[in-house]
């Protein structure tokens, strides 16, 4: 018999046991590959905010712990476009608002000037010319600033709620018009909507702020004029915190968090997941005492009985991986379309997220039967004759 075929009997001989450990094995490296992957989409979404809008660099508040929350005086504005190199820039008001008679909560708003270059960027799936609603006072009532009172809701957004530009919503108990259903190329900002930035300004007190201002940097462009960019922003006063986008978003106190929640549930379950397999190793060898022994006096070296239990526990590991690559997916996937998620989750399941889950999975295996591999490597061929 071929020493992979003796292998290969032994992982069968007890298929109850087997299949125990590998469901035990996938459930941990599913938690692994599904963590790491909704946290690396969840970064990617959130990149895709302003990649969407080729945003070189983001102008947030010095010292704030949440960039999302920051407070950047509107007055910094006309100093930043008149800077050399900025093509183009212009200030979001970030804020979470609430849908409460449709029963959504938490939804990303982002308050932006009417005649914004940001909005450019924006695919119309549905839009609602304004004017010829205006008769309609129930819907199209000017506000406190005169102004009618719209807002547009990205494309998943306006499918969760069911509604159509053109179609009301109550916010703060007020009416406001849906003028426009949008598609961007960031999944998170279609479950967004968007509100005139003096509007969001006035309904969260916020008058002269934004959350943080957009800079796009004029064409080409290298590595040393985007840190020479920066450094003008922050001579303009050290109040400002310009970041180059990607590093804006890695250290974005939500991605921190969003990874470290994900590596630290993933560890507890690879541990789950390492003690499962060196329980059933081990439970094998101490079965197997006569079977081992008989391979050492037939000539069997220490180190042949050694790759033999490793190579068993890595086919486990190696069959677990799959099948928990595979489980992740397919709940990430479904995930993903829940009502209550659509269009902020997109996990990210790529080939290095798959390949750690690989990695992680043969290590379990390895470590998993490294003590159990130790112990058939000292049994001497006089016990397995104690047991005739």
């Amino acid at each position: 018999m071929r020493f992979t075929s003796l292998v290969w009997k032994n992982l069968i001989r007890r298929p109850a046991r087997s299949a125990l450990t590998l469901t035990a094995l996938a459930t941990a490296i599913a938690a692994v590959v599904a963590l790491v992957g909704i946290s690396q989409g969840f970064t990617r979404s959130f990149a895709g905010v302003y990649e969407a809008h080729h945003v070189d660099v983001v102008v947030s508040r010095q010292g704030t712990s949440d960039r999302l929350s920051s407070s950047v005086d509107a007055s910094y504005l006309p100093s930043i476009e008149a800077l050399e190199k900025v093509a183009l820039a212009d200030g979001v008001l970030f804020e979470t608002l609430s849908f409460e008679e449709e029963g959504v909560y938490g939804i990303p708003t982002m308050g932006i000037r009417p005649d914004s270059w940001l909005l450019q960027d924006y695919q119309v799936v549905d839009q609602k010319d304004i004017a010829s609603a205006a008769g309609d006072v129930n819907v199209v009532a000017p506000g406190e600033l005169g102004e009618p009172r719209t807002l547009m809701l990205g494309v998943n957004l306006a499918d969760r709620l069911g509604k159509r530009a053109g179609e009301r919503v109550n916010l703060f108990d007020e009416p406001y018009l849906i003028s426009e259903v949008f598609r961007s190329s960031s999944n998170w900002e279609n479950g967004s909507m968007i509100l005139p930035l003096a509007t969001l300004q006035q309904l969260t007190d916020r008058d002269g702020q934004f959350t943080y201002i957009n800079v796009v940097l004029a064409k080409p462009l290298s590595a040393a004029e985007v840190a020479a960019a920066i450094k003008a922003i922050q001579a303009l006063d050290g109040k400002l915190s310009p970041l180059a986008t990607k590093q804006f978003v890695e250290t974005d106190t939500r991605m921190q968090l969003a990874g470290a929640m994900a590596w630290m549930t993933s560890i507890i379950a690879l541990l789950i997941g390492s003690i499962a397999t060196l329980n059933t190793m081990l439970t094998s060898v101490l079965e197997r005492t006569r079977e081992i022994g008989i391979l050492r006096a037939i000539g069997w070296t220490k180190r042949r009985v050694i790759s033999m239990i490793l190579l068993e526990s890595c086919g486990l590991a190696l069959a677990a991986s799959v099948l928990g690559s595979t489980l992740a997916y397919l709940i990430t996937w479904a995930l993903s379309r829940a009502p209550i998620v659509n269009g902020m989750l997109s996990p990210s399941i790529d080939g290095p997220v798959l390949i750690q889950g690989l990695v992680l999975g043969l290590g379990i295996g390895l470590l998993g039967a490294a003590l159990p591999a130790w112990r058939a490597a000292q049994l001497q061929p006089t016990e397995a004759f104690r047991e005739f």
